[in-house]
């Protein structure tokens, strides 16, 4: 026997653990999401009962819950993909780039001390997000190249 098969003998159960123990948590995430959706309904309901519907900032409260059941999708389907054993470096971007967008949203200035302070914490931001869409984009772009390139 090599030192190879004795290895994967060694390893192949917590790989098999893994692999059940991120099925768990994909489904504790669905449920995360049907709480959230249920959380969602019952905040529309709220704001149409108050009449506050055309409050811009209790819209933007609900745009935030949209937008973390948004994350929560995607960090379900990153789980699905890694136990499936797929690549999920495109799926994680793509989770990056919505918790950002959630912040850009409800950025609110008189959340900081100081203006620099929140002209620092919106350029960070900024310089954020174009990262992860050129990130994004290139991955794209890479997996594109790669699959006309098998064919």
């Amino acid at each position: 026997m090599t030192t190879d098969t004795n290895l994967s003998r060694i390893t192949e159960p917590s790989v098999v653990a893994m692999r059940w123990l991120v099925l768990v948590t994909a489904y504790f995430t669905l449920l995360l999401f049907l709480i959230g959706v249920f959380d969602l309904l019952l905040g529309l309901w709220g704001l149409i009962v108050t009449g506050r519907f055309t409050d811009p900032v209790a819209v933007i409260e609900l745009l935030d819950t949209v937008l973390l059941l948004l994350i929560i999708v995607e960090v379900h389907r990153t789980l699905i993909a890694y136990a499936r054993s797929e690549p999920v470096v495109r799926t994680v971007i793509g989770a990056a780039i919505i918790a950002i967008a959630r912040e850009i949203i409800s950025f609110r200035i008189g959340e900081f001390d100081t203006v620099s302070d929140s002209l620092t914490a919106a350029g960070g931001f900024g310089i954020l997000l174009i990262g992860l869409v050129i990130a994004y984009f290139a991955i794209r772009y890479t997996e594109t190249q790669l699959s006309e390139r098998t064919r």
